[in-house]
């Protein structure tokens, strides 16, 4: 190329302007038209730079193992598209393959609180102009969403990640067991799809799992000991933002149960459920979501209030009591007056025993036998006895004194 002519100064600053006309995110997509939409240099926030990254938590936006895949590549040519942003932060891997949603007015000063703590870290996020987040503004979004239920989670169970193994070698008998990986007990990070339909959904599914489901998945990978979360939108009223986030915790909080102290048997249903609906109901309590048997379909009602129903239950003396709800073996035995005390159950510890929903949790998960294996034979002892130690109270007084409760507090 040969030297620039001096007869050329005005073309040069008009080029300048026009270039200052560009926000940066413009000018990456334009600089980087010729890489896929999800490769880093598109992401208009960090651009992949490291340190942007780093900064945010985030340890990398693409190319880890996810699934039963060992590259987010092969999963992007499995989809046929670049439409998935992968974000991997220090206790999950996530997929968002969901396009742009305009921010609803009701929802606007939630999402803006949390672009807010975004922008702390990505400053070319600019939360007070955003009126529709973009791909990868839904990525970082959830990403910042599940790490927020990790540390709820930890408070609730009262632990902390040095509290768990490396899982580089086997537990040696020695100590108290807490699992054989760093993640809440697994090996493998928790892992996230979010889809746009029901049909790319039951594809997935079926091509990797061999599942025939339309609805949210929860899945337990155990070659490579990850537990895997798939959601689409095309469900109840998920193309709602708040729907989707409750929703999403809802679900995603049954897997850290599930994984606490390893994922070897399963915890009590009345523990699970009762726990999400508590948790999806903070966030917000007008969208429920409902655990459904295999093969049928879930409860579906948006019902904002729980207190009167359940107030109504217990005055009618119609509650199911502790001792029936430990006997339900199936999601599809819960019935929707089931859910209202579950969740009612669970409102009531984390108000007067805060600190108790850990320390069931922790005599009921990771139980060995004398060989030192799994073993949840003796789960519904430990679970009874949790009350007594824990409480002070059998299973009798403790229905008393929940119901007394509701009466007094509903």
């Amino acid at each position: 190329m040969g030297p620039i002519r001096r007869s050329a100064p005005r073309l040069l600053l008009l080029l300048a302007c026009a270039a200052l006309a560009f926000s940066p995110a413009q000018a990456q997509r334009k600089k980087y038209r010729d890489k896929p939409a999800n490769h880093p240099l598109n992401c208009p926030y960090t651009r992949g730079d490291a340190k942007i990254l780093e900064a945010a938590g985030i340890l990398s936006i693409g190319g880890f193992s996810f699934g039963k895949e060992d590259s987010t590549q092969a999963l992007d040519d499995y989809f046929g598209s670049d439409d998935v942003r992968w974000v991997e932060t220090p206790h999950f891997k996530i997929g968002m393959g969901l396009g742009p949603y305009k921010i609803d007015i009701k929802e606007k000063a939630k999402i803006l609180g949390e672009l807010k703590r975004l922008a702390e870290h990505m400053p070319e996020i600019k939360p007070e102009k955003v009126r529709v987040l973009d791909p990868w503004l839904r990525a970082y979004l959830y990403a910042q969403r599940a790490e927020d239920l990790w540390t709820q989670m930890q408070g609730i169970l009262g632990v902390t990640d040095e509290d768990f193994p490396s899982g580089e070698e086997p537990w040696n008998t020695v100590g108290k067991y807490m699992g054989i990986g760093p993640y809440l007990g697994e090996k493998g990070k928790l892992e996230i799809l979010i889809l746009p339909s029901q049909v790319g959904s039951s594809a997935y599914l079926r091509h990797y799992f061999g599942l025939l489901t339309k609805m949210t998945q929860r899945w337990n990978i155990i070659d490579r000991d990850v537990l895997h979360l798939v959601i689409h939108t095309q469900q109840g009223s998920l193309d709602d933002d708040a729907a989707l986030h409750g929703h999403f915790v809802f679900n995603l909080s049954q897997q850290l149960v599930n994984a606490y102290k390893h994922y070897s048997y399963e915890t009590p249903i009345w523990i699970r459920e009762g726990l999400a609906h508590w948790l999806e109901r903070y966030i917000n309590p007008k969208h429920n979501t409902f655990n459904g048997s295999e093969g049928a379909a879930a409860i579906r009602v948006n019902k904002a209030d729980w207190n009167k129903p359940t107030r109504i239950l217990v005055q009618k003396g119609d509650a199911i009591s502790l001792a029936a709800l430990m006997r339900v073996q199936g999601f599809g035995e819960l019935e929707l007056e089931h859910h209202f005390t579950v969740w009612s159950m669970f409102d009531y510890m984390m108000t007067v025993h805060p600190g108790f929903v850990g320390k069931l949790l922790d005599e009921i998960k990771g139980l060995l036998n004398e060989q030192f294996v799994d073993d949840g034979s003796t789960l519904e002892d430990r679970h009874r006895a949790a009350f007594k130690k824990h409480l002070g109270l059998t299973y009798s007084q403790f229905d008393r004194h929940w119901r007394e409760w509701v009466l007094q507090t509903y």
